[in-house]
């Protein structure tokens, strides 16, 4: 038996760094659902908030500039992301001088999985409450994808709170009711548990253009797909196919042309993402998703927007084309 020992070690060592790189690996000790033993890139930080009388805890991150400009920006993750892929945002915003807070909202990323529905006023009622927490009357708010949603709803419920809003691909800018219609939380919670890691790299490469290497696009897998040996993954589970049916219940769409707040679309001229486009008649689905047409369109008739498009560029605009996006978000906010 102890002859074995070595041999069995040295074939683990081999293994280990190829299997260290598969999101679905079985040797390594599982994330908990705050994927707990997954790395940000800055200290993460907790606040108690309450949401439905349920005892939560929303995580987040707090940059401090080395030259602070006396601003503070606010970065809205998107639904597939934990807020660590913020991180070349976070470098740059903070060497421009502005303070930067970053929160996984409730029921994403490092934060509490809630019992209950997740809700767009609810995650916009916790985003209020961590800037009071962190004594911040003011601050730009930088979004991406569903994030975009939250941001919208944000500059709606909380004008005076917001200086300048910066939509990165929103998802939201049409209403997915028109196209596709409802489904059982059950149903989607069934079809969700069944996808494998490499069906979910496909359908991330599909649904988002991604213009990224395969290896770039691993730490999104491997946050969704590495809890799947948690005892609470059944809970994480249900938040995140809540997180799904908020996107289809609350549009805002209708809420974009209202928005007072300066605004600026940077969309993805490859990005065509519309949540929910399978489940759609086929005749309806090459209608959905035409992102870059309609941000240009609604800040056609907002009183203080413009969109940006960047050509060869997906959903994941600011890891795909950062020296432009970087161009775009400061010489915005600069103003």
């Amino acid at each position: 038996m102890y002859r074995i020992l070595p041999a069995a070690l040295a074939v683990a060592l081999v293994t280990i760094p190829f299997a260290s790189q598969a999101a679905d690996n079985a040797l390594r000790e599982p994330y908990g659902i705050a994927l707990e033993g997954f790395a940000y890139p800055y200290p993460v930080h907790l606040l108690p908030v309450v949401n439905d009388g349920e005892q939560l805890s929303m995580a987040y991150m707090d940059v401090a500039p080395a030259q602070p400009n006396g601003r503070t920006v606010v970065l809205l993750h998107g639904r597939n992301f934990p807020s660590s892929y913020w991180a070349p945002v976070i470098k740059m915003l903070a060497e421009a001088g502005y303070r930067v807070v970053v929160p996984d909202q409730i029921g994403f990323g490092k934060s509490s999985k809630p019992q209950g529905e997740l809700h767009f006023d609810t995650l916009a009622r916790n985003t209020m409450a961590l800037l009071d927490h962190l004594k911040i009357d003011k601050a730009e708010i930088v979004a991406h994808s569903l994030g975009g949603m939250l941001g919208v709803r944000i500059a709606r419920a909380y004008p005076d709170r917001v200086a300048h809003l910066v939509l990165t691909a929103p998802i939201g800018l049409e209403d997915y009711r028109l196209y596709v219609p409802p489904t059982r939380t059950e149903s989607i919670i069934e079809a969700e548990d069944k996808l494998t890691a490499e069906g979910y790299r496909k359908q991330l490469q599909t649904n988002y253009a991604i213009k990224l290497p395969p290896e770039a696009i691993t730490p999104f897998i491997d946050a969704r797909f590495n809890i799947k040996g948690s005892p609470d993954y059944p809970r994480w589970l249900r938040a995140f196919v809540s997180s799904g049916q908020m996107i289809y219940r609350e549009p805002v769409a209708h809420e974009i042309a209202l928005i007072t707040s300066p605004t600026l679309f940077i969309m993805g001229a490859d990005d065509h993402n519309a949540p929910g486009r399978p489940n759609a008649p086929e005749a309806l689905r090459a209608k959905m998703g035409q992102n870059a047409e309609l941000a240009k369109a609604f800040a056609a008739k907002m009183p203080n927007a413009r969109a940006e498009v960047i050509p060869d560029t997906g959903h994941l605009v600011f890891l795909e084309a950062p020296e432009r996006y970087k161009e775009l978000v400061l010489g915005f906010l600069g103003h």
